[in-house]
């Protein structure tokens, strides 16, 4: 077994001291021991030690004491008793104390070694609580922007000064900009930010179908509608709904979605029940709305009924200054996912991003580093690295996943097809290597 668990070994008997070392250092502990309490407590002000097990009768200061001390200086070790003198109080007193167990002597190997695993794996078991809680943080806070521009600065305190209230907001800007992030940043900084940001690509679907997806239907409202399902509005009850390319819509959507939004209620497809919820409408879109209602093609009712609060995303020329926070931010975002070591990006490929219009906007940096992490073979993103000698990235015939098939099939061939050898090259571990050749489907040339 290996283990980073610390024991330490409080006992004044050398006999004692050097049986439980011996045995916990087998079981691939790393362990300490201390003759009393006194150079106990020592040890631990110097050092962090995850199990402490500590006899009860010593001379000087006895294991109680110096229990309730250690809890004073590190309330997270988990402490055992140990004691020739066995009784329901000691063991009561102890246990009230917050002792994790206590044991009598003699031991016998195998159930202290259980004992010691017991209380092993509640630490770890927190560790991995602790970690699970910082991705959940880490998902809940999706709503930081980077960047610290002064345009940004400026959207920031919009979002804060909106996200108090239960008004309709539409965000405008370039595609890429980032609306539905400025949406998420909305949702969760506001009230409802307990209940659910339901999002909805409006341009992805049909009238028919976005219709169902909106209101939801009966089942046997058409065919293939097998169940009844509910729609997007109901699932959105106290808490947010945003719809993404809003300019999308139909005439006729956009009369059902103002009825809506002056209702809040509404009938599922194929029912007759109305059905209210308790929602607040974000918006976004890449077109001008306005210009859309002097053309007759977006209704002025509903335009002003959207458009209560409009925050604009800046572009990624209106914001360069940001450039290097993004390229950072993007870098810890998929080195972490492709298992590798972190990279740093070369002054001049740096100051070439800084010179470039990035018509995508901030998914056009994005796409550009997640590439040059895949293609670059180094520690650093180099110039030639990036897409920069024509007009955009997305000129290239091949996908991004068309470029990483490539070249992890060429670093397999260059290697012989050691995975171990590919897999350094690579920067990532063997089972990531394969997880990608299953992925593209490569074959052994050789096999």
């Amino acid at each position: 077994m290996k283990t980073n668990i610390s024991l330490l070994i409080v006992d004044d008997e050398e006999s004692v001291r050097d049986s439980l070392y011996n045995w916990f250092m087998e079981d691939g502990y790393e362990v300490s021991c201390a003759a009393d309490a006194k150079e106990a407590l020592t040890k631990i002000e110097k050092q962090k030690f995850d199990i402490i097990l500590a006899d009860i009768k010593m001379p000087g200061m006895d294991g109680m004491e110096m229990h309730r001390r250690i809890r004073a200086l590190n309330s997270e070790a988990i402490v055992i008793i140990m004691t020739a003198f066995a009784s329901v109080d000691t063991a009561v007193q102890a246990l009230r104390d917050g002792a994790f167990d206590y044991v009598t002597k003699p031991f016998d190997p195998d159930d202290l070694s259980h004992l010691i695993r017991n209380a092993a794996n509640q630490i770890s078991l927190k560790s991995e609580n602790e970690a699970l809680k910082n991705k959940v943080v880490s998902l809940e806070n999706i709503e930081n922007i980077v960047g610290n521009s002064e345009v940004m600065m400026k959207v920031l305190k919009e979002v804060e000064n909106v996200s108090s209230s239960d008004s309709s907001v539409i965000i405008t800007g370039e595609s890429g900009t980032g609306k539905e992030l400025i949406a998420r940043a909305i949702h969760s900084n506001s009230l409802r930010k307990f209940f659910p940001l339901v999002t909805v690509h409006c341009g992805a679907l049909s009238e028919g179908l976005l219709e169902s997806e909106l209101f939801g239907h009966e089942k046997g409202a058409f065919t293939g509608a097998m169940f009844t399902r509910k729609g997007r509005f109901e699932m959105a009850d106290g808490g947010t709904i945003f719809l993404d390319e809003i300019a999308t819509i139909s005439m006729k959507m956009q009369v059902e979605l103002l009825r809506v939004l002056e209702s809040k209620t509404f009938v599922r497809v194929g029912g007759n029940k109305e059905i209210k919820s308790d929602f607040r409408l974000i918006c976004a879109t890449n077109r001008d709305l306005k210009k859309m209602v002097d053309e007759g093609s977006f209704r002025e009712d509903l335009y002003y009924r959207l458009n209560v609060v409009n925050i604009k995303a800046p572009s990624l020329r209106d914001r360069k200054e940001d450039i290097p926070a993004l390229v950072d931010h993007f870098i810890k975002k998929y080195c972490t996912s492709m298992s590798r070591d972190l990279l740093h990006i070369d002054k001049s490929a740096l100051a070439r991003l800084k010179e470039y219009d990035f018509p995508g906007n901030v998914r056009e940096l994005e796409n550009m580093v997640e590439r040059a992490i895949v293609v670059g073979n180094g520690t650093e993103i180099r110039l030639k690295d990036l897409p920069l000698d024509k007009d955009s990235i997305t000129d290239s015939n091949d996908s991004l996943q068309d470029v990483e098939k490539k070249y992890v099939l060429q670093t397999l061939n260059k290697y012989n097809w050691n995975i171990s050898r590919t897999a350094k090259a690579l920067k990532v571990d063997r089972v990531t290597l394969y997880n990608k050749i299953r992925k593209y489907k490569l074959k052994n040339p050789g096999e």
